[in-house]
């Protein structure tokens, strides 16, 4: 009999639109995802009871409101709720101290928004689910080609 394992749940956490369905259009073609996608911080944190595996999450955030919370103190409140849940900073800019202020919050990866940031957020996933070594099983359609 085959175990029903649960899938993996990925949020996806970014107010530029076009971005996120893109990004989601990518993770939902090469792998069996739950994904969730949020245009605010605020809208993640208050789902964070649906317990996501993984969280991808923009640096920004700013786009849409400008008092809106910033990908910063979304990161602390996500660590505040779960420390365990590992978060990839994405950022439209290749700047050093963004991603040592990324590292500095405890996100998991720093990956600048590009034609190639959909690979290096597969790379992080897999090792960041491996080194979480879940009971969930990750399966890249890719690897099946």
């Amino acid at each position: 009999m085959m175990s029903n394992k649960t899938k993996i749940k990925l949020f996806l956490v970014d107010d530029d639109t076009l971005f996120l369905k893109s990004l989601e259009i990518d993770f939902i073609q090469n792998a069996d995802f739950d994904i969730e996608t949020y245009a605010t911080g605020e809208l993640c944190v208050a789902n964070l009871s649906n317990n996501p595996d993984v969280i991808i999450l923009d640096y920004h955030l700013d786009d849409i409101q400008k008092d809106a919370m910033n990908g910063i103190e979304t990161l602390d409140k996500i660590k505040a709720f779960n420390p365990e849940i590992p978060v990839v900073m994405l950022s439209s800019q290749d700047k050093i101290d963004v991603a040592i202020d990324c590292m500095h919050h405890l996100a998991a990866d720093y990956v600048v928004k590009s034609e190639t940031a959909f690979m290096r957020l597969q790379k992080i996933i897999t090792s960041v689910l491996r080194f979480n070594k879940m009971e969930k099983e990750l399966n890249w359609y890719m690897e099946r080609m």
